[in-house]
């Protein structure tokens, strides 16, 4: 099955009608997603708004540059650290 990706308005607006008192049945039909889906979006999303859901994006996005950045830092480290061993 193909995975979507909703964006931040679509999030926040699926979990306003959920709020509002709309069934999970229904909202997971109507959108295509799971019961699991919704449910982890109202833990990790429930009760922000739709900047701090664009800024927690961000940071998440940034996070994962830093994270790349750090693991070349280290497969470098490894490299040098393999040729200065078989120098000596």
């Amino acid at each position: 099955m193909a995975r979507r990706k909703y964006t931040e308005e679509q999030i926040h607006s699926i979990l306003k009608e959920s709020e509002a008192g709309g069934q999970t049945g229904e909202l997971c039909r109507k959108y295509g997603i799971s019961d699991q889906t919704l449910y982890n979006w109202k833990a990790k999303y429930g009760g922000m708004e739709l900047s701090d859901l664009k800024k927690l994006r961000q940071l998440e996005e940034e996070n994962a540059k830093l994270k790349r950045i750090v693991a070349d830092q280290q497969l470098d480290i490894l490299g040098y650290k393999t040729i200065l061993e078989k120098k000596f």
